[in-house]
């Protein structure tokens, strides 16, 4: 059971890298988002004037940091857990901060914040794992 919560941890990190690099990437070399099929007018009433700094956040905590912990959920490293429940937990910030910045827009959004949840659980359950193993 132990080698599938690290396997199924670690293709949800990807998932989530494979969704945010490319949008991250497109937010940051154009702050407008037109090249999204966005405007600025969505971030009216939220702390954004563009998407530069939302586009980096996504780039790095939801492109980088997952696709790096999904690599190393999948090779099984220790504190796994640990990036599984941070990033899980940062997954839902965005998720929030999106939703009241620009309201629920996509069922992507609940998506990924069911998603965030679930790494958060099996973060949990990996650390349990690796208590039980190391008494």
């Amino acid at each position: 059971m132990k080698k599938h919560l690290y396997l199924i941890l670690g293709l949800l990190q990807v998932f989530v890298a494979i969704g945010a690099l490319p949008a991250g990437y497109a937010m940051i070399t154009d702050p407008t988002g037109i090249s999204l099929g966005m405007t600025t007018n969505m971030l009216a009433g939220s702390h954004f004037q563009n998407f530069l700094v939302p586009g980096i956040f996504l780039f790095t905590v939801n492109g980088l940091f997952h696709l790096l912990a999904g690599i190393l959920s999948i090779m099984k490293k220790k504190f796994t857990w640990l990036f599984g429940i941070a990033l899980g937990f940062a997954l839902m910030v965005w998720i929030t901060v999106q939703v009241l910045s620009v309201n629920m827009s996509s069922f992507l959004q609940p998506l990924f914040f069911i998603i965030g949840i679930i790494e958060i659980i099996l973060g949990l359950m990996i650390r349990k794992q690796e208590l039980k193993i190391s008494a």
